[in-house]
């Protein structure tokens, strides 16, 4: 095919377009966090001073440019040919790996995924040369690959995040201890100096360092260079008076100007740093098919030397490319589901933990105690008591959690920090052109800042460390994955361009519809409105009555998943088991979240209302001893069935058809009492229980029976008798329930 570079470059403008998309999905937002996370400003301001940010600060990606053309692989030892093969495989790996992150919610680094894809599939094309070559052996592939460069840009991003956290623990220790949680007073006192250290550290690591990646900087030379200290001093001298002036004319805090000025410097460092990380490849390619289009040389001759030599990076496709990161900013709903990752392992306060304990974090949770606990033995008591006053954090009311989530999840003082730190850190690696990976940096200042806070308590230690060990183990699947990946597609490509470029292309496109659509149904699901409901009354009729909302959705949902595992295994029918279960598993932690409410409950009750509580914990035991039942039940179905054992005789069958048709009359009838608020009629749903109970233990004595005449599978009776028990459990557990309500509902 005549036109396949050709064809090849348009793709890689296209998925140029949508690596932008997928990249700033997952790396931009984290400048925001800090913002988004202290509730200082609306949200309409931040995204306006970050699209500001991102717009100057796409200019500053000129000076990047060079690790995609040669930063990884010595351009010299590949052709034309072998090169676009490179970077097409590259951007195709690119885009899949960050929207599946971006689809799970995890920050990852789009500096380490384009790193390590150029890595991979240079390192495929390296070894199929050698492979070809009489004269060569593995041994020389240090010829191929730019090993030195490529260690040295992995060191940086390693040390990047030890520097981060550390950085970040110690600055914002210092802050907090001068400043304490108690800070109005504080900041009104010293809200002008610190506002003119902190916009003073933004002013020259971000403007005035960051200028040294653009041509205007030639002109400032002269000005900036050797005047370091002065202009450090005259911006410390201004910001602190401008901070003062603020505070006093406006009256309000001078730190609304430093997040704010925080953000947009984020987001120019941001720009300046990770905008090659979308577009660097792309326009190399367009350079290389630029010189070999006019070499006139076949394609699998023509060595990429040209890539060696500096060339200017396109202002007008920098802007473009920033305007597509500014768009995907403001529309992307995976941006913010990434948000939510970090901002909840770093908020102050308690808050639904995304991530389960592992053994690994309760490892380091418990290490950390016994390190405290040696510490403060050795500190004297006057040393301790002071610390303890300066980090002794506010008394506020009790919140649920649902509250927390929508309260800031830290103060201005952390969100000052995290910006400022992770500003200069960036712009640093910026100006020594180290393509550190802003995400990393980003989001362990955060962590850091957490710590040095004291975010991480006893009750919540043990989620957020095992957070930010899965995080920090998605970046290492990120680095493996991308080499892997890479070097696969590279290979498919090599075997066959015209027909397995058309097919990954295709195959991309799939992918991404499907992590589009997956993210879509999760969406959907958290704002599932039958899901249960928390109690957020502070008095017993308000209970009672929320209560009620929680009994018809279980009992309603009890009725359903039984009639569906009996069905399934009438049937034998796997699927509709494992669908079973899975709604089960559903019940039982929604269950479990009206649990962990109970704690916010009882402190937000009214003094005359106290014996509510009783009343709620007592309607949770009998919804868990429900959701217990119908999880037995529906697991041993499956079970059976996942094993091929006997399946139910037709008699078993036809009993356990009678038993579902008399228990979901009366499900039914229970769901219609509480919809239509007519609780007198529960006493006839409790005249029923009698029937219940005859009915499940006449069924058991037929069984018995059966078993001593007829029966001859172990499997099938143990079964059948442990789904007649639990049906028994079952029973109980809702008529108990209706007893604790009517009850309830006759005292009010």
């Amino acid at each position: 095919m005549e036109n396949i570079y050709l064809l090849m470059l348009v793709a890689l403008v296209i998925l140029a377009v949508l690596d932008i998309i997928v990249g700033v999905s997952n790396d931009a937002i984290n400048f925001l966090n800090s913002a988004i996370g202290s509730k200082a400003i609306s949200m309409r301001t931040i995204m306006i001073v970050a699209s500001l940010g991102i717009f100057i600060g796409a200019v500053y990606s000129s000076g990047l440019m060079e690790v995609a053309r040669k930063g990884i692989f010595v351009p010299a030892m590949f052709t034309f040919d072998e090169i676009m093969m490179i970077f097409m495989a590259v951007m195709i790996t690119d885009i899949l790996l960050l929207d599946f992150f971006n689809t799970l919610g995890l920050p990852t680094s789009t500096t380490v995924s384009i790193v390590f894809n150029l890595l991979g599939a240079a390192i495929v094309i390296s070894l199929i040369k050698i492979g070809a070559a009489d004269d060569k052996t593995i041994a020389d592939i240090g010829e191929y690959i730019n090993s030195k460069k490529a260690f040295e840009i992995i060191r940086g991003i390693l040390m990047s995040v030890v520097i981060a956290f550390s950085v970040g623990a110690i600055v914002q220790w210092i802050s907090r201890f001068i400043f304490t949680f108690q800070n109005e007073k504080k900041i009104k006192s010293f809200g002008a100096i610190f506002g003119g250290i902190a916009l003073t550290a933004i002013t020259y690591f971000i403007f005035l360092k960051g200028l040294k990646g653009t041509p205007a900087y030639s002109d400032m030379k002269e000005s900036i260079e050797g005047n370091e200290v002065i202009i450090i001093a005259i911006a410390f001298v201004a910001w602190t008076l401008l901070s003062y002036l603020f505070e006093k004319i406006f009256k309000k805090t001078i730190l609304l100007v430093v997040i704010a000025v925080g953000t947009f410097g984020l987001a120019l460092a941001f720009s300046g740093n990770d905008l090659v990380n979308f577009i660097g490849v792309p326009m190399a390619a367009y350079h290389s098919y630029e010189a070999w289009s006019a070499s006139g040389v076949d394609p699998s001759l023509f060595t990429m030397e040209v890539l060696n030599s500096k060339m200017p990076a396109e202002p007008f496709l920098l802007f473009i490319a920033g305007g597509i990161m500014v768009v995907t900013l403001w529309l992307s709903k995976k941006a913010k589901t990434v948000a939510e990752t970090e901002i909840s392992l770093s908020r102050q306060g308690e808050t639904h933990e995304k991530f389960q304990p592992n053994m690994l974090s309760r490892v380091i949770v418990k290490g950390a105690t016994y390190l405290s606990s040696g510490v403060s033995y050795l500190l004297p008591e006057s040393t301790k008591g002071k610390l303890e006053s300066r980090f002794k954090k506010t008394e506020i009311k009790v919140l649920n959690k649902d509250q927390n989530a929508n309260a800031p999840a830290f103060d201005m003082i952390r969100a000052s920090v995290n910006l400022m730190v992770a500003g200069i850190l960036i712009s640093i690696a910026t100006t020594m052109k180290l393509p550190l990976s802003t995400t990393y940096v980003t989001f362990m200042v955060a962590m850091g800042t957490s710590l040095a806070d004291k975010a991480w308590g006893r009750e919540s230690a043990v989620y957020r460390v095992a957070g930010v060990l899965n995080v920090i183990g998605g970046w290492f699947m990120t680095a493996i994955g991308a080499l892997i990946a890479a070097g696969t597609v590279v290979f498919l490509i090599n075997w066959n361009k015209e027909v397995m470029i058309p097919i990954l292309l295709l195959l991309t496109a799939i992918l991404l519809l499907r992590n589009y659509l997956s993210h879509k149904k999760k969406a959907n699901i958290s704002l599932d409105p039958s899901k249960l409901k928390k109690n957020e009354s502070s008095t017993v009729q308000g209970i009672i009555s929320e209560s009620a909302e929680n009994i018809t959705n279980v009992i309603s949902r009890t009725n359903k998943i039984y009639t569906i595992v009996l069905k399934g295994l009438a049937k034998e029918d796997s699927s509709a088991l494992k669908k079973g279960r899975k709604q089960v598993d559903k019940l039982d932690a929604e269950i479990e979240e009206l649990r962990d409410n109970i704690f916010y409950l009882i402190k937000n009750l009214d003094e005359t209302s106290v014996r509510g509580s009783n009343f709620y914990i007592t309607i949770l035991a009998f919804l868990t001893d429900i959701s217990q039942s119908l999880d037995f039940i529906a697991k041993r179905s499956y079970k059976h069935i996942s094993n091929n054992h006997k399946k139910l005789k037709f008699s078993q069958t036809k009993d356990l058809q009678e038993i579902d048709q008399t228990l979901s009359s009366v499900l039914e009838e229970i769901e219609e009492i509480f919809n239509s608020r007519k609780f007198e009629r529960i006493s006839f749903v409790l005249t029923r229980k009698p029937e219940l109970e005859a009915m499940l233990s006449e069924k058991i004595q037929k069984q018995i029976d059966r078993t001593r005449s007829e029966e001859s599978s172990p499997k099938n009776t143990t079964l059948y008798f442990n789904i007649l028990l639990e049906t028994k459990d079952l029973t109980t557990g809702i008529m108990n329930l209706m007893e604790e309500y009517y009850s309830s509902y006759k005292r009010e």
